[in-house]
This record gives structure tokens, sequence and C-alpha cells, in this order.
């Protein structure tokens, strides 16, 4: 019996290669691929060792080389499967954390060495190894987090995204690169997500990358959690605690392009395996980078297979997939003579659009309560529409262009805000075309755009003031919420990858006012469901004045479902106090305060608004009835009724 259960342990733990996976890999269907290919313990005949498996149909000859051969280039030549060009091969007594590459001979007499495609762990930088690893064995505690995940519809619930990168921000003082370990990173982030109410985090450059530079956008490692933070295993501990806490965990991911270096997927038999091998196709002239072939079965298992692994491996909970327009359009960013018309003559990207309706159909179809978000900046139709309508089948696309108009109009010195008055309100007019977010990434406080309250006009006191008004906007607007580290203390610094956030910035007055504003309105967001479960429907938006460009006003209602707990926005958007000023309202209620701007915790100056008012029947801006007060420069009042 002893024995039986021996040799069944054996078997359980065996990694090989069947015609079945070769099959499906081919055919583009290998879900679990990841499981196949790369550097998996396993063992054979009773000795355990590490199973290795590439795809690499065009190489001549594939060795394993690593720390526990010497690198020696003739010893563990891999065997040839079938026509598929898998190469594999079990070698007994490799352990984890071992080096390892692969040696790549090409039919030209080329040696390329070359990382695991479908590495689980990666060398330090600047080294390019990979390494062997085991990612069996975590004991998870997040059940009930993944469980009820199953159920939940985030078009109904609140979705309050802090966008993070991990190595800026907090850093270790006197150390090289001062990065906190994943572990170290998750207890405390933690307390900070929990403090401030944001209901999940979205974090940048997980998968391995070579260049600190590129903030995890220029991938080498698709399979990798960067070891920048520490094992597979710390990034695990960093999901489960963040499960354990109710916060959700978003990555970035970027199946749009990926890193040229000499180690990673270029070229990467010596031929265009990944990439597509017409420049015109296969290139981004811009960024340096190459262009996956979509249209290659191969090449879309290796990229729905890797959301996969992350949902299935590390528990993650949505990937927001970076520069989908770049991957939509064949002449994104490229001039005349540099691309090249689909069969229809015309520049979408046949084989991309069919790539996200695959990815997200496998994806959400089977695993519900996961989100898919698309960075796409045109006005392509149906990005979160089903895909049996033709839609690409997102659960979410940023809102690119209400960011545009949102920056652009609260950059203007308030004189001009009058002449500008509808980019506040253009954004609703599109806004049941798809599921929105509102984002306010990385990307708008980089490359000489200035942090977010540098943006802002006026001295110093004004920027804080048009900052925490402009902030009250974006909550409530329909849409959900994301804002990028460090703006929700008003940085004043650009960001760098290369130093922390500025928490120094805490002990000043204005800073720590719109600390406290943003948890605020991140409070009201997480309790009042009209700010959320209505999103995409003119249901949940009234706009009750969008007229008033003289005096840069808006006042607007959100609904609830149930018709209870609403709430009334009325903004000013100039230095100029609105003295009884009136608004119109709905109905003839108590409108009780919820938010005053002007509070000194805030920042404010401490102007007063009623705590209660009660419409009385006067007509307003189509509206029987109406309330009064003095409405703040610069001023955010919000009554609940």
């Amino acid at each position: 019996m002893a024995a039986v259960k021996k040799k069944l342990q054996v078997i359980e733990e065996e990694v090989f290669i069947s015609e079945a996976d070769q099959y499906l890999f081919a055919e583009g269907t290998h879900y679990d691929i990841y499981k196949k290919l790369g550097a998996h313990p396993s063992v054979e005949d009773g000795e355990k060792g590490m199973f290795f498996g590439v795809w690499a149909p065009n190489a001549q000859s594939v060795h394993v080389i690593g720390s526990f051969n010497d690198w020696n280039e003739e010893e563990h030549e891999m065997k040839r499967l079938g026509p598929g060009g898998i190469h594999a091969l079990f070698i007994p007594g490799v352990e984890v954390n071992e080096l390892y590459k692969f040696l790549i001979r090409t039919p030209d007499g080329r040696k390329l060495y070359k990382a695991d495609p479908f590495a689980n762990y990666a060398e330090f930088r600047p080294g390019n190894a990979s390494k062997t690893t085991d990612l069996s064995g975590f004991q998870w505690t997040d059940d009930s987090w993944m469980k009820a995940r199953k159920d939940k519809d985030y078009n109904k619930e609140p979705l309050a995204i802090y966008e993070c990168h991990i190595g800026s921000w907090m850093k270790h003082q006197n150390t090289p690169d001062g990065f906190y370990n994943y572990r170290e990173f998750a207890d405390r982030i933690v307390e900070y997500l929990k403090e401030m109410k944001y209901t999940h985090v979205e974090l940048m450059g997980i998968a391995e990358y070579p260049y600190d530079g590129s903030w995890g956008y220029q991938v080498t490692g698709y399979y990798a959690p960067t070891s920048r933070y520490g094992e597979p295993k710390d990034f695990m501990y960093l999901m489960n605690k963040l499960h354990e806490h109710e916060i959700g965990v978003i990555l970035d991911w970027v199946p749009a392009h990926f890193a040229t270096d000499e180690h990673g997927l270029a070229e990467f038999d010596g031929q265009c395996i990944f990439e597509h091998p017409d420049k015109r196709l296969g290139e981004h002239p811009d960024w340096g980078t190459k262009i996956f072939n979509y249209g290659k079965t191969e090449v879309k298992n290796f990229l729905i297979a890797n959301a996969l692994f992350w949902l299935k491996e590390f528990h993650v909970d949505g990937i927001r997939v970076d520069a989908v327009a770049s991957m939509l359009y064949l002449d994104y960013g490229k001039e005349a003579g540099q691309w090249v018309a689909n069969k229809y003559g015309g520049n979408k990207n046949l084989e991309a659009i069919e790539f996200f309706k695959h990815m997200n159909s496998v994806i959400l179809g089977t695993y519900p309560g996961f989100l898919t978000i698309a960075e796409e900046s045109t006005a392509w139709p149906m990005v979160t529409g089903k895909v049996e309508e033709d839609g690409l089948g997102f659960s979410f696309k940023w809102n690119m262009g209400w960011m545009h108009d949102f920056c652009e109009y609260m950059k203007l010195d308030p004189l001009f805000r009058k002449n500008n008055h509808y980019a506040m309100t253009f954004a609703m007019s599109y806004n049941e075309s798809e599921n929105y977010i509102l984002p306010l990434s990385h990307d708008e406080v980089v490359h000489l755009k200035c942090s977010m309250v540098n943006k802002m006009p006026g001295y110093s006191s004004d920027k804080y003031a048009n900052l925490r008004v402009g902030y009250a906007y974006m909550f409530g607007h329909s849409g959900k919420k994301l804002l990028f580290m460090g703006q929700d203390f008003a940085q004043e610094r650009e960001w760098s990858e290369e130093r922390e956030l500025d928490w120094h910035l805490l002990k000043e007055p204005n800073n720590k006012g719109m600390h406290e504003y943003v948890k605020k309105l991140l409070k009201l967001y997480n309790k009042y469901p009209c700010l959320y479960e209505i999103d995409n429907s003119w249901a949940g938006f009234e706009w009750l004045n969008a007229d008033d460009a003289e005096r840069s006003t808006y006042s607007f209602v959100r609904r609830a479902e149930n018709g209870k707990n609403n709430l009334l926005f009325v903004l000013n958007m100039t230095p100029v106090m609105r003295e009884d000023y009136k608004v119109g309202v709905p109905e003839k209620k108590k409108y009780k305060l919820v938010l005053n701007s002007d509070e000194v915790i805030f920042g404010g100056s401490g102007s007063e608004i009623p705590e209660e008012l009660t419409a009385i029947k006067e007509k307003v801006n189509y509206k029987d009835f109406s309330i009064t007060f003095d409405l703040p420069a610069y001023g955010v009042a919000v009554f609940v009724f």
C-alpha cells in the first residue's frame, strides 16, 4: 500500500508535455500552458529535479545552461518533441533558486542566450538570467474574498482605485535601491488603503522588466513577478494580505509590445516568433519596442494564458490593459510607409480585435467578478460592449476624454473658464456609451506635465482650493475613480521612479488638509450608493444647472436606484464667493450638508454653509423648488436628500 501511495505521489509531481499539450498550444487554446513550458519541479523515476520546456520552432538545437552545470553549453540538450517546435528536458538534481538560460543555436550558426519566456522568477537586474522556483505550497487564507468576488458586479459596486508603483511609494533610506520587499510593502500599504477607503490598488510594473525607467511597460518576463521586491511567494503574501483586508488588486498588463533586449522575446529563436516579421507590423518606431503578432495562435495563447496565470496562481482581481489603442490601429504612432493596411484596406488591426474578443470571452466567461480594463484613448466603439454584439468585451474603459478635458479646464485661469465651460459637461454626453473609469494616473504627472496641484492656476492657496473643487467634481461625476499615488495629498513635485513620495508634506497644512479632504471624498463615495450603482445611465445623474458659464458654477444630482439618499453637488470654479446663490432642486425636501470643501480641516478659509436647508417653492433653472446659500470661492457644497 505504501508503495502504491509513493508511486501516486511521483505521478502527481511529474511534469511532461503530451501530444495533446502540443496540439492545444498550436491551436491557441492551451490556457494552462504555463504549467508545462518554463521550469517546474518534477520527478522522474523517483529522482527529483527540474523539467524545462520552451517553444523555439526555428532552432537547430536548444540547450539548458545554468549555475547547476557551470553554464556548460554542451551538457543538457533539449529534445524536440514534435513539429510545433516545443523542446523539453528533465534535469535531475536541479533545485530552486538556480540561474539558467536557454542556449539556442540557429540554423545559420548563431548562438542566442535567452531568458525563459515562461520563467516564474528572474535574476535581480542588471542580471537577466531566469531563476528556478516553486510556486506550490503557499498557504492562501483569502477564501472568503475569492468566493465573494465571483458574485461581484462592479457596475453596481464602489470602485476607487489607488494606482501605485511599489519601488517609489516608500523607500528604505541608506540602501542601494531602497526597495521595500513585497511583504514589507504589504503591511504598510494595507494600513494606508484602509485608512483612505480605497477599494482597490493598481500595481505598476509587476511582470519582470530590465529598465527601471520604463516603469514596467517594456516587459521581458511576462510570467515572473519582478525580483526587485522579492520572490514569487512574497508577492503571494502581498496578494493574500490585501485580500484579507478586502482590498482588490489590479495589475498593469502590457500585451501591446515588449522590450527588444537581447535576452528577451525579440527574435527569440533567431526568427520573429513572438513579433510580426514585417517591421511595419512588428515594431513601434516611437517606442523602440516589438509588437506581438496577434494573428499567430501560439502568441495569442502565450498572452491569454498569461492573464489567466496571474488570476489563478496569484489571485489577481483584474488587469488594466495598457496601450489598447496602439493595438487596435495599424497606423498608431506611424507615418505613411510605416504601416500596412488590413485586407479591406483599412487601419483596423483585425487580428488584435479578435484577440481581445477571445481573451475577454475566455476570462470573463470563466471567472465572473474579474476585471479587464482598457486604457483606450480614442472613440473606438463598444470597448465594453458584449462580444456577441461585436463589442470588445472589456469590463471598463479608462475615460481618457474626460481626463483630457478635466485637466485642460482646471489649468485655465478662472477668468477664462467661462469660455470653456462646456469642456466639463461634455463627458456626460457620451457617458452611456461605455462603462467608464475616470483616471488621474501617473501619465498626468510626468514629463513636464506638472503635478496635479501645480497644474492649478493662482497662488499656493488657490492651487489647493482649485484641486479640492476639481476632485469633488471627479467624485461626483459618473464613472469609477482612479488616483495615482501622491495625488491624494497633493504632492507638489512630478513623480519620479527614482525617489519615494514626498511624505514629509503631510506635515504641511495644505497637504494635510488635502489628505483629509480626499479621505472624506472616499468615505462619501463608499457610503452613498448613488455615487456608484448607476454610473452608465442618465438614471443616475441629472444636471440641475450645466449652463452657468458666466459664473463658472455647476450643479447636479446623483441618484440611487431606490431613490433614497441622493446627493446634490454645487461647485464654484472661481475665486469669487457667490452670495445668496440659488440652486434649483428637484424636490421640496430638507437638504443636509455632508461636505463643505472650505472647512479649515481641509485647508480652506472656514466659510460656513448651513447644516440643513429646506427647499422653498421658487422656480430656478426649470425646477419648481430651490435652496439659497453663500457658495464659497472655489467652494464645493454637497447635500444629501
